[in-house]
């Protein structure tokens, strides 16, 4: 019985993921695809291909608040990087996110636009013109 209620409810989640795939614009479907490319330049060494990142070391991006939540703080957290531990849902990172200002706005869209649709993530898109801003605003 146990199997049975297990099995139906990833069924029902996977159901739920895909028809949101599904969903999205064909503008978010190309954003999410210029972003994974992006992903895998610049983030994949740290937070691994999986998303799962590197236990205490680099945080995973599965399902966690600070991917799925506040979009300015996450574009601020890519301008800016970390060197501090952080804190995330309960567990301690301690590796160094170098700051990815270098990326153009879209290039932050598109990428944060991949991780927030991935990874069992389905979140809303990030748009350039929402980078633009918070970058104007972080300087």
């Amino acid at each position: 019985m146990k199997k049975i209620i297990i099995t139906t409810a990833a069924f029902c989640c996977l159901s739920l993921y895909l028809i949101a795939r599904q969903t999205q614009t064909p503008e978010v479907q190309e954003s999410i695809a210029r972003g994974e490319k992006v992903y895998t330049l610049y983030c994949l060494s740290c937070h691994q291909k999986s998303g799962n990142g590197v236990p205490h070391m680099n945080p995973p991006l599965v399902k966690t608040s600070y991917v799925t939540g506040d979009i300015k703080k996450l574009v601020t957290w890519v301008l800016k990087g970390s060197t501090e531990n952080v804190e995330i849902d309960g567990k301690s990172y301690s590796n160094n996110m170098p700051a990815q200002n270098y990326l153009k706005d879209d290039q932050i869209a598109d990428v944060l636009t991949y991780v927030r649709n991935s990874f069992g993530n389905a979140s809303s898109a990030v748009t350039a013109a929402e980078v633009k801003a918070i970058r104007a605003k972080a300087k």
